[in-house]
């Protein structure tokens, strides 16, 4: 299948590619299909690419990529919610606020992950009450709480 974006152009996906968040994402409860698409090659970044609004995409990073010790906690009923059993291969994103013109100064929602079932491509965004994690985590400073476990 094809789909026409606003920041891609036009992409060609399989209907196993699609991730269902089906209660959307922290207020944006209306959009439930994406794609993740690769940033570039050899990127630690990502695109999490909205299937119902073209001209929406977060940039995401896999927070244990970059964040050493990141293990966030999930609860039974969250692992439940997606059918998570301690064998199942799981994605876990954080998504990425640049800001404008300041690209040192990013951050990462580590307070907020973005959970996916790799196998069945259910996922939730997962709302901690942590407080090791932040939800604007600086990625580049030198200054930022380090996270441990």
């Amino acid at each position: 299948m094809t789909f026409s974006t606003a920041r891609f152009g036009e992409i060609e996906y399989d209907n196993k590619d699609v991730v269902v968040f089906s209660e959307g994402l922290v207020g944006f409860p209306q959009y439930t299909r994406f794609l993740i698409l690769d940033h570039k090659e050899g990127s630690l970044f990502h695109w999490l690419q909205c299937l119902d609004e073209p001209a929406l995409a977060f940039l995401v990073v896999e927070p244990g990529r970059v964040f050493s010790g990141y293990d966030p906690e999930i609860s039974d009923a969250q692992a439940a919610s997606l059918a998570l059993q301690p064998s199942t291969e799981t994605i876990v994103l954080a998504i990425v606020t640049i800001p404008r013109g300041q690209p040192q100064l990013m951050t990462a929602n580590l307070a907020g992950p973005l959970v996916i079932n790799a196998e069945t491509r259910q996922g939730r965004q997962m709302v901690l009450d942590d407080e090791r994690y932040w939800v604007k985590q600086p990625i580049f400073s030198e200054n930022a709480a380090p996270v441990a476990a």
